[in-house]
């Protein structure tokens, strides 16, 4: 029959979560840190139709969940027929393995969920290398055939971009050549790097750095009226961008830099050397926070304990609290609820103590360009400190 439709468009992927959070953390915690592993998941493509929660000391040694709880997930993906069960850790090899035998779909902890990310965000050449040499490392004590079946099935889909695709890839040889081969391209990038670092030496350095979907790429984009790609989605930006400045008449390099998360992948933090690196060799770190997120302190930490594993933790920090509008929105509603507990106005928020421990911190909405001007001051008197202490001379007589 001629002009008969077919519908070509790939049927989205479905997944359950799994958590097994400590005695100790609250039903409160474990639902925000499930949302934020939807949020990775939707990133990704995936719609999520059910969560599992099992509170245990630790995790189960064979199957990460114990044997009822593994069961109810068993009926439950059979009679849904679900592809995929992502689990908010990581797995052991010898748990993939029996998870994968038990449940027979793709089985995806937290590590290799946040490694597709990066496969799907990664634009030049350096980016994908890295993301490429963090997933061999990741498969590379895995090696079992990993759904190969399902990938011959399915036709690739979540966690199928690049390494696990085809059985001859599953092999520990060429995982490991691959693995050289990809070092030694990444030394040359390095290199190239390194020279464009060492072209530019002179010149004060600022990076970006914050939690994933805080707003860095819209600020850079304000502060610099560049078109850095900027989304509602965790991981927006993989690659490093770096753009020059001048505010009054003194010049400066600010970098936009991937974000960092909780329980972020050890591999990638290894294999993003040349990304890390603008950070590294940064003179001066704008960590941006979203001040309306309900755990923006424990994002704090997470992304100063990632400047400490990095070596950039004692780098002078302009803290910039973001996204003051929503902030604002919430308390309004909380207000208008009649809620004892409501959150402290703006004003309450800046004499707070987390902006007394930060000097300076600045409070802004970069979508509403609210403050911006602040921040741009607070910025100039940061880096015209580090600028003519690198050269007196240049230094005005009243500086």
């Amino acid at each position: 029959m001629k002009n008969q439709l077919h519908i070509t468009a790939k049927e989205q992927e479905t997944a359950v979560l799994v958590a097994v959070p400590a005695y100790k953390q609250t039903d409160e915690k474990t639902k925000e840190y499930l949302d934020e592993l939807a949020f990775l998941t939707e990133t990704v493509g995936a719609k999520t139709l059910k969560r599992f929660v099992q509170k245990l000391d630790k995790p189960d040694m064979r199957t990460y969940v114990g044997k009822g709880k593994l069961e109810e997930i068993v009926a439950y993906v059979k009679e849904h027929k679900v592809d995929m069960v992502i689990f908010d850790d990581d797995l052991s090899p010898s748990q993939v393995r029996n998870l994968e035998r038990e449940l027979e779909v793709k089985i995806i902890d937290r590590s290799l969920l946040i490694l597709d990310i990066f496969a799907l965000r990664a634009q030049t050449a350096t980016a994908r290398a890295q993301v490429e040499l963090a997933q061999y490392r990741y498969l590379l004590p895995r090696l079992t055939n990993m759904w190969t079946h399902l990938s011959r099935q399915k036709g690739g889909g979540v966690a199928m971009r690049g390494p696990g695709e085809t059985e001859i890839e599953t092999d520990r040889r060429i995982v490991r050549e691959k693995i050289t081969l990809l070092n030694e391209k990444l030394e040359k990038f390095e290199k190239q790097n390194f020279e464009q670092r060492k072209s530019r030496s002179g010149i004060v350095r600022v990076s970006l750095v914050g939690y994933t979907n805080v707003g860095k790429s819209t600020i850079m984009n304000l502060l610099t009226k560049a078109d850095v790609f900027a989304e509602n989605k965790l991981f927006a930006t993989v690659d490093a961008t770096v753009r020059k400045m001048v505010i009054d008449n003194i010049p400066f390099l600010l970098s936009d830099t991937v974000g960092f998360i909780r329980k972020l992948p050890t591999k990638l933090i290894e294999s993003f050397k040349t990304t890390l690196d603008e950070i590294r060799e940064s003179d001066l770190l704008l960590h941006v926070v979203d001040v309306s997120h309900a755990s923006f302190e424990e994002h704090i930490g997470v992304v100063n304990d990632t400047l400490k594993d990095i070596h950039s933790a004692d780098k002078p920090i302009i803290l910039v609290f973001n996204k003051t509008d929503l902030y604002l929105e919430q308390r309004e509603q909380e207000l208008k609820e009649d809620n004892p507990e409501a959150l402290p106005d703006i004003n309450e928020l800046k004499s707070s103590y987390m902006a007394k421990q930060h000097n300076p911190a600045i409070f802004i909405s970069a979508t509403n360009r609210a403050n911006i001007d602040e921040l741009r001051q607070a910025l100039l008197d940061q880096v015209s400190k580090i600028h003519y202490e690198r050269y007196p001379n240049n230094a005005p007589q009243e500086y």
